[in-house]
């Protein structure tokens, strides 16, 4: 079985979870006796592609593209691409994002496209209006011969918002490598108890309603910071919302950094928070039981199904929902401890090595 994987994801990402979705199943599935996997990409940014054997990818990384050079070269990939397929001749043309444009010169090869979630359709007021993605994501599907989704919410979702035959969707969770928790150094970063919130903070990522959860309880607030990682400094409008709340400055830190620092940050964490109105699937749950550090979240989209018991939930849209939630966990050693305990036992249900085995499924069913 001969398999190829496009440029899309990877001349848009020098990191990200798109990419690193590919790469994982990539590094799995071309160590499979049944199975010959390449990766063209003529130009590409991606730095996750130097994990995979030599020979798969066959492409050039750039760097310090500009943005107008950066499409030049996406408009050569598009063409130049055409002409592999055709010497290649897969058998499965795996498409890493959404094309207007198809990149299979003829109906030899089986389509695939993942999707992640629905959040551009669900929720468009978050995105400009020049986005094109929900356009591009329909026509990938539509000529699919077959979808994967990555949690069984986002294919509810695809199928109730899509005309796809339920027939052509199949579910195949991420995988997570529990393994990145071993050997970190103890160091604690932050010298008192802080709540930890991980990632970008605009729009359904909800935000602004854990700050308010969190300035209207003062167990909260006089006891722990509220630590932020990643998703860039805080911004004039959060600035003048943590204003607005009487928030001292001193009980809001953001830190940037790489694993290592993201690492110890969960593992000092008297809780994880994840706010998030919708997700596809939800990786930081998973990174933060893999650290022993119990997960707070939102009851909604995938986060459930992939959290399982080991959280402890609320409604998102309630601010008192938020805060007692926090407070319980926060506020009981013992919650707290069972919780741990229980993303022990979840995170195994996760592995790269079942997300390839399943995908190696769905690629067989269409030959």
């Amino acid at each position: 079985m001969k398999i190829l994987y496009d440029y899309q994801a990877f001349s848009r990402q020098f990191y990200g979870g798109v990419s690193r979705y590919f790469v994982e199943i990539a590094k799995r599935l071309s160590n499979t006796e049944d199975t010959e996997l390449q990766v063209f990409a003529p130009y590409y940014l991606n730095s996750y592609l130097e994990e995979l054997e030599p020979g798969i990818v066959l492409g050039r990384q750039v760097s310090n593209v500009p943005k107008a050079v950066g499409r030049l070269l996406n408009i050569y990939n598009r063409a130049a691409i055409r002409s592999q397929v055709a010497s290649y001749s897969p058998d499965i043309l795996h498409e890493t994002y959404f094309s207007k444009h198809s990149v299979a010169l003829n109906r030899n090869q089986a389509r695939v496209v993942t999707v992640y979630d629905m959040i551009h359709e669900l929720s468009p007021q978050y995105f400009s209006a020049w986005d094109r993605t929900s356009r591009n994501k329909r026509l990938a599907v539509a000529r699919a011969d077959h979808v994967i989704c990555i949690s069984e919410n986002t294919r509810r979702d695809l199928l109730d918002i899509f005309d796809v035959p339920s027939a052509k969707v199949s579910v195949v969770h991420l995988g997570f490598d529990s393994q990145q928790a071993v050997n970190t150094a103890p160091e604690r970063l932050v010298n008192e108890p802080y709540l930890l919130y991980v990632g970008i903070r605009s729009g359904y990522k909800n935000f602004p309603r854990l700050l308010e959860a969190y300035a209207a309880t003062k167990a909260l607030h006089q006891n722990y910071r509220l630590v932020c990682f990643g998703g860039g400094d805080f911004s004039n409008s959060e600035i003048q919302q943590f204003k607005g709340l009487n928030l001292s400055s001193d009980r809001l830190c953001w830190m940037g950094g790489g694993d290592d620092v993201l690492m110890k940050l969960y593992q000092h964490a008297a809780a994880f928070v994840y706010p998030s109105l919708y997700e596809g699937f939800g990786i930081p749950p998973l990174e933060a039981m893999a650290h022993d550090c119990p997960v707070v979240c939102s009851s909604g989209s995938s986060i459930s199904e992939v959290v399982g018991d080991a959280g402890e939930f609320f409604d998102p849209r309630d601010c008192n929902s938020i805060a007692r939630a926090i407070e319980t966990v926060a506020g009981s050693q013992a919650r707290a401890d069972e919780l741990r305990l229980s993303g022990r036992v979840r995170i195994k249900s996760f592995t790269w090595e079942q997300c390839a085995n399943r995908t190696h499924d769905v690629y067989s069913s269409l030959i």
